[in-house]
């Protein structure tokens, strides 16, 4: 009876297909993050979308950087925005990478977007902005003149966890629905039904495929804080794609979850390896 019921789910998930592989900050899990030696081997990997974090420098240049600190990934200290464009080209992220290191140190430094955006021209990126202390216009103009200057508007899409950097952008940016509002309403069909997404067509989201929540409520004698876990079922995926919605699902790092995200019609799923995610695919 076990073997039976393993070849029906075999052949009930060769019925979907495969959603697009987005690659975490250029696929943490294969390479120093962020860097041009991340790209490449995402692209050598297949992967459809490269998923990029970035910040202003200094001299007002967006480079490609996560951490609020420099001494999270280099033998440096300070943050990005401490530091000009020439002085972070020349620092190197892979100081704590425990991996084989099978690439030439220009590949490991920190590179401006500007760079990556004219090295890889053909290659759809989704844009991350990080910077912990900008001004959210100033940057939503910058980003404005690099998308344009490289021709790039038609190929990147931009998020971020900050709401108001979302919020500033220019309508001429392709850009995810803010993550407040697509929280606020996973919650709202998680926790009471109710499907209030009213999409603009196309509309971008993005979101874990679990995440945890802590729920505050008020009452007559006081207040009450329970937990509870938001997670995307087929009714938060029939919701949310009304009207040509797409669902990026992140956190896909195992052979369950993408087979999970699969069986849920995930147009996309952001995994940290994009070497692994080969082995899940779904062959047609």
């Amino acid at each position: 009876m076990g073997r039976i019921f393993c070849i029906v789910i075999v052949l009930s998930l060769e019925l979907f297909a495969n959603p697009f592989i987005v690659a975490h900050r250029g696929g943490t899990a294969d390479a120093p993050e962020n860097t041009i030696a991340a790209i490449e081997f995402a692209i050598k990997n297949q992967s459809d979308v490269i998923w990029i974090s970035v910040q202003l420098s200094k001299d007002k240049k967006m480079l490609l950087y996560r951490p609020s600190n420099l001494s999270s990934l280099s033998n440096k200290e300070g943050r990005v925005s401490e530091y000009t464009l020439s002085e972070l080209n020349k620092i190197d992220v892979s100081h704590f990478w425990k991996k084989e290191n099978i690439w030439n140190k220009q590949m490991l430094n920190i590179p401006s977007l500007e760079e990556v955006l004219k090295r890889f021209p053909k290659t759809h990126f989704f844009i991350d902005l990080k910077s912990p202390n900008a001004d959210e216009y100033e940057q939503a103009n910058i980003l404005l003149e690099i998308l344009k200057a490289t021709k790039s508007l038609d190929r990147v899409r931009v998020y971020s966890t900050n709401d108001k950097y979302i919020l500033a952008l220019s309508d001429e940016i392709p850009k995810f629905i803010t993550r407040g509002e697509t929280r606020t309403k996973l919650a709202h069909i998680s926790l009471a039904h109710q499907c209030d997404v009213q999409n603009q067509e196309g509309a971008y989201y993005g979101f874990e495929l679990k995440r945890e929540i802590t729920i505050s409520e008020n009452y007559t004698l006081g207040k009450g804080v329970s937990h509870s876990v938001l997670t995307w079922d087929k009714e938060a995926m029939d919701c949310f794609k009304q009207n040509g919605g797409k669902i990026i699902l992140f956190g896909i790092n195992s052979k369950e979850d993408y087979n999970q995200a699969l069986l849920l019609g995930a147009d996309g799923v952001m995994v940290d390896s994009p070497k692994d995610t080969l082995d899940y695919k779904i062959t047609h």
